[in-house]
Order: structure tokens, then C-alpha cells, then sequence
């Protein structure tokens, strides 16, 4: 199984929910392969249980199995970490102060780890305070170059920056975009992204630079009676991720 995302033309990999291991096949083989399914590890009990279900994830879809926190909560940081170091996925969504721990249970660089990290109303910074207890004191505002750097020391791959609130915060998302361009560093979007405002945040991102990108739409594309991901949506995705590079 490769621990490697399959990237449209080395570049983009879409990132979405799936609700069971049927809705995950169906939105694998909708994006062509190139998407990573998010299951969140909040909706465990156990790590043994996690474990035993994802691995069904995983044999489904060539290990394209995204290992998420659920709603970014920071107090799942560390069962992601353990889950993930057993389960070796592709993806895994990480708190910032997390990354480090994931990285060190992995025991290997090629899975994708992504750090939250949040907006500040001010551009050029980021609120990298994410963490269990972080998040519960005064915001840690620091340049987005700083941000990049320490996860990249932490081993690191991505920028998660959330929440987007589609493009309320367009100007700021600009400037990570470009700070992960210039410093060789994997950038993630979510929050608030639907497919109205997909390709523009996307383009946004490809315009700079951005060597790999994991765009995350989740709830906008959800079948609010079934709770699966819908895959003409994912299909959809994809059409307009092709758009963006050409």
C-alpha cells in the first residue's frame, strides 16, 4: 500500500468524509483515486475499535485513508497519533502541537501530516495556540514563516488553516499560500469550502505556487438524510481541481 496521497498531476489531492466503507469506495472511484477519505477517530471508543474499522478503510481504497480528529477537536490529538502510528495511512490531521508525536509514531516521512493552524484577522500571521491546552489560553499569533518552520522541525508536512469561512479571510489565505510556496511546504484549506466557492479558493493556492495542495470539503457536500458524502459532488471537485491547472 503506498503511503503516498495520489496527487492530480503531482499536485492536487481532494480530501473529504466518508461515512461507511461503501460511501468511501464510491468517493474514491468518483475523484479517480486522487482524494483521501477522512474518518474521524471521535467516533471511537477505543483505539482497538478505531483500528480494526479503519483498516477496512484502508483495504477499500489503497490505503487512501485520511486519520482525522473530528471538528478539529485538540483533545483527539493523541489517539490520532496512536491509531496512526499502527495504521501507517496516507493522511493524518493533526493539532498543532500533535505533529511532532505523529511524526515520531509513524517512524517514517511519506504520510502527510497537517498542523491547525488558525486565522488572526491580520495577514501574514497565524494563531498557532491549537492544541489541548493552547487552545484554552491567549492566542499564539506568530508570522505564517515562523508557523511553517516549526512544523517542518516537527516533521511536519502541511499547513492546515482553518477555518476558512469560504473567503472571509481571502487576503490572509493568500499570504500562507505564498509562505508555503516559498518554503517548500504542503498547504491545506478548510472550513467553510462548498462548491461554490471551491475553485477560487483552490486557484488562489495553485496561483502562488503551492507545490501540493489538500483542499478539505466536508459538510456542504454531505446528504444531510444519509450522512454519506455525495460522490457526483466529489466528481465535481475533481472537474474544477482539473480547471485550476490548466
Amino acid at each position: 500500500m503506498s503511503l503516498q496521497p495520489n496527487y492530480l498531476e503531482d499536485r492536487i489531492c481532494l480530501n473529504v468524509l466518508a461515512n461507511s466503507v461503501e460511501n468511501a469506495k464510491d468517493c474514491y472511484q468518483a475523484a479517480e483515486g486522487h482524494v483521501v477519505l477522512g474518518v474521524l477517530s471521535k467516533n471511537y471508543d477505543s483505539d482497538e475499535v478505531a483500528i480494526a474499522d479503519m483498516k477496512k478503510y484502508q483495504e477499500a481504497t489503497d490505503n487512501a485513508l485520511s486519520v482525522g480528529l473530528g471538528a478539529g477537536d485538540p483533545n483527539q490529538s493523541q489517539m490520532v497519533s496512536r491509531i496512526s502510528g499502527k495504521l501507517q495511512p496516507q493522511h493524518v490531521n493533526q493539532v498543532f502541537t500533535g505533529v511532532g508525536t505523529s511524526r515520531a509514531l509513524l517512524g517514517q516521512s511519506e504520510t502527510v501530516i497537517n498542523g491547525l493552524v488558525s486565522p488572526t484577522g491580520k495577514v501574514g500571521y497565524v494563531n498557532i495556540a491549537t492544541g489541548p491546552l493552547s487552545s484554552q489560553g491567549a492566542e499564539g499569533i506568530v508570522p505564517i514563516e515562523t508557523a511553517i518552520k516549526l512544523l517542518q522541525d516537527m516533521g511536519g508536512s502541511s499547513i492546515k488553516y482553518f477555518p476558512m469561512k469560504g473567503l472571509a479571510h481571502k487576503e490572509e489565505f493568500k499570504a500562507v499560500a505564498e509562505a508555503c510556496a516559498k518554503y517548500d511546504f504542503y498547504l491545506e484549506p478548510t472550513g467553510g469550502i462548498d462548491l461554490e466557492n471551491f475553485e477560487e479558493i483552490l486557484q488562489i493556492a495553485v496561483d502562488a505556487g503551492v507545490k501540493k495542495i489538500i483542499p478539505h470539503v466536508y459538510s456542504s457536500i454531505i446528504d444531510a438524510e444519509t450522512g454519506d458524502t455525495r460522490p457526483e459532488d466529489v466528481k465535481t471537485l475533481l472537474e474544477m481541481a482539473k480547471n485550476t491547472l490548466n
